[in-house]
């Protein structure tokens, strides 16, 4: 049985917020790993989820889960303190514009992942999407790429490919996931597991941040929960191929950012490539959904 096409637009729609989100979030965290770090402004943004996550889990009476959910669990907030340390290690080299940018390599990859570890048919729309999507991420990195930059842009931009590779892989991880249990669960297991792997450097790298930092992280923190949570709903409810080009969007709200933060201009490249991004959500949106299938996790 089909599903009516408002059941696609929903999720398409919610998981279009979750990444503005995030991509709100990206802007203060790429101001804390300046002032205080990548490490310290991720470990205390983790703490503070951490607490929010485990107030909700409490509050919504979420049962414990099986030992083979946890391991899922435990193995994706590995995967993603990894691919987020990495990633906002290599922000405070790389313009914010042009870190979303390189990170367009992670829908592509997780488009093909999807079919080997979910096994999820690949169409000809689907990969037409992608294509667009790309070629708009081109047309905007190869008109901003010039000018002046940081010495060590050379590692930020080898950082941020190595965070995206990783993130191609949570793509799909967060697929399996969020097949087998709800949000509020996901959220509270994945910052336990990356506080958790953030503390065994603490008495190495840790310094107790200023006061005057704490809004920002709180605020991150905050943004970085609503956005789990909107992403997983998304993704429990639509396939990976339908919402994969969703993550196009995020390159729009990082030039929109970047202008208004960072006093970035908004260039015709930047115009172009983001009308291609648009037109690609626009055709991954327009597929005729599948059913959302349970996912068993012995691949985990």
């Amino acid at each position: 049985m089909s599903r009516d096409p408002i059941s696609t637009a929903v999720p398409f729609t919610i998981a279009c917020t979750g990444i503005a989100t995030f991509a709100c979030m990206d802007v203060l965290m790429k101001g804390l790993a300046i002032e205080i770090g990548a490490y310290n402004a991720l470990l205390w943004r983790t703490v503070i989820a951490l607490l929010l996550a485990t107030a909700l889990f409490v509050w919504n009476r979420t049962r414990w889960p099986r030992v083979a959910i946890i391991r899922l669990h435990v193995w994706r907030g590995v995967v993603t303190s990894l691919m987020a340390f990495l990633f906002f290690w290599g922000l405070t080299y790389v313009p914010l514009a042009e870190a979303i940018g390189l990170s367009f390599i992670a829908p592509l990859i997780a488009l093909y992942l999807a079919a080997v570890l979910l096994g999820e048919k690949i169409g000809e729309t689907a990969i037409l999407a992608s294509v667009i999507g790309f070629v708009g991420a081109m047309v905007i990195i190869g008109g901003r790429w010039g000018g002046q930059y940081h010495e060590n842009i050379g590692q930020g931009i080898a950082a941020i490919l190595m965070s995206a590779v990783l993130y191609a892989y949570n793509l799909i991880l967060q697929r399996q996931q969020a097949l087998l249990a709800r949000p509020v669960e996901i959220a509270f297991f994945q910052n336990a597991t990356m506080l958790a792997v953030y503390l065994c450097l603490a008495p190495f790298l840790a310094v107790v941040p200023m006061l005057e930092h704490v809004p920002g992280l709180a605020g991150a923190a905050v943004l970085g929960m609503v956005s789990l949570l909107l992403l997983s709903w998304a993704y429990a409810r639509a396939e990976a191929r339908i919402l994969i080009p969703v993550e196009y969007t995020a390159f729009v709200w990082a030039a929109l950012f970047g202008w208004l933060v960072f006093d970035e201009a908004v260039t015709l490249a930047t115009l172009g490539g983001t009308a291609l991004i648009v037109v690609a959500c626009l055709v991954a949106a327009r597929q005729k959904p599948g059913p959302v299938d349970h996912i068993e996790t012995t691949a985990v």
